[in-house]
């Protein structure tokens, strides 16, 4: 199992690999945005057909100034370093819902959600473009299309050297259906879990906040607010948190310890 794991892996990184924006990390991408995107979109809509979207308060307006700001950045760094096909698609979208759910996400193609349960701990508009960074960087370094072609390899969805014709595209295959899911935070099976998907995924988080503190500093937030925001959420935890080796997330004390060791580099591109 192992061994034929690594082979599907060497194949991928042979026929679908690219270089992650600032960090340099080679990753897989073996589905073409025009295959994501419409699956993604179209689950972001019915997020928001099911939620109480705040519109038009000093809060939403916020959130909107903050991406944009971040938007603008990113856009012009990867334009500089002809990097903008990575922007292949993407429809920029910034909401606030309400919910007392602590937690900001971003769907491959640039659709971010921001629940209100997270202004308590950003606390200011760096503090929300700390979070915001983060969460975009997902969506710029393509973590969510990484996930999902290291799914097709993991359930043998290669068929010499390419992906099996049209299951990305077409959704009708419910392994296929499985993958996409698990590309969007579903469980994996637990020996591919342990083995590839929770390690990776505790790189991308902490990759994700390498290109957040570097985004927001560009957009012309105080890269620090991103170490004083993660000491707030790590006051504020409670209860029996797992093993760091069992989580997608890098521990708290860890990920204070690797932005602080990021802020020399971030503070080269903040401009008050």
């Amino acid at each position: 199992m192992k061994n034929a794991l690594i082979a599907m892996l060497v194949i991928g990184f042979a026929i679908g690999c690219q270089k992650v924006p600032i960090t340099g990390r080679s990753q897989l991408k073996l589905v073409p945005n025009d295959q994501l995107l419409p699956l993604s979109f179209t689950n972001y809509k019915g997020v928001l057909d099911t939620s109480t979207v705040v519109r038009g308060t000093n809060d939403a307006q916020m959130i909107q100034r903050v991406g944009n700001r971040l938007r603008q950045a990113m856009e012009q760094y990867l334009n500089a370093n002809n990097l903008s096909s990575r922007l292949q698609g993407f429809q920029w979208e910034f909401n606030l819902i309400q919910s007392p759910q602590v937690n900001a996400w971003c769907m491959p193609g640039g659709k971010v959600a921001f629940y209100t349960g997270i202004l308590p701990y950003t606390q200011n508009e760096a503090g929300a473009a700390a979070v915001m960074g983060h969460e975009i960087s997902h969506a710029i370094a393509e973590h969510g299309n990484e996930r999902m072609s290291e799914g097709l390899l993991a359930n043998g969805l290669i068929q010499g050297g390419q992906i099996a014709a049209g299951v990305a595209a077409q959704g009708s295959n419910r392994q296929v259906n499985s993958i996409l899911l698990q590309a969007v935070g579903a469980a994996l099976p637990i020996g591919y879990q342990l083995g590839r998907a929770l390690p990776h995924s505790r790189k991308q988080e902490t990759e994700a906040d390498h290109l957040g503190v570097i985004f927001m500093a560009m957009a012309g937030y105080n890269p620090q607010e991103a170490v004083t925001f993660w000491g707030r959420m790590a006051k504020a935890g409670s209860g029996q948190k797992p093993p760091e080796f069992l989580s997608t997330h890098p521990s708290d004390e860890r990920r204070i310890r690797d932005l602080q060791a990021l802020m020399p580099e971030a503070m080269k591109y903040y401009k008050r």
